[in-house]
């Protein structure tokens, strides 16, 4: 079952990483961010795009233990506390 689940995420992200070098290639003209009253310099759309999600990725690889490690303060889930789940009749 792990192999199946392994499959469907490496085809999930194959996609995505698909999708956004068919998008950067389509707008190759360079853009610059701004924000408030900050301004950076020209990159190509394509380039902006894959430093967006490599943070997006390196981000999630960050707070993904965090939320692991806060369920498992709180207690995983009642199946684990609840005695008559497995009960032999």
């Amino acid at each position: 079952m792990k192999t199946i689940a392994n499959l469907l995420t490496s085809l999930l992200i194959a996609f995505w990483v698909i999708a956004i070098a068919i998008v950067a290639i389509q707008n190759a003209e360079p853009v610059s961010l701004r924000f408030l009253s900050y301004q950076s310099i020209q990159i190509p759309f394509g380039l902006l795009l894959a430093f967006s999600a490599g943070i997006g990725i390196i981000g999630m690889a960050f707070l993904l233990p965090l939320w692991g490690l806060s369920s498992s303060v709180r207690g995983n889930s009642t199946l684990d506390d609840d005695p008559e789940f497995f009960t032999d009749d």
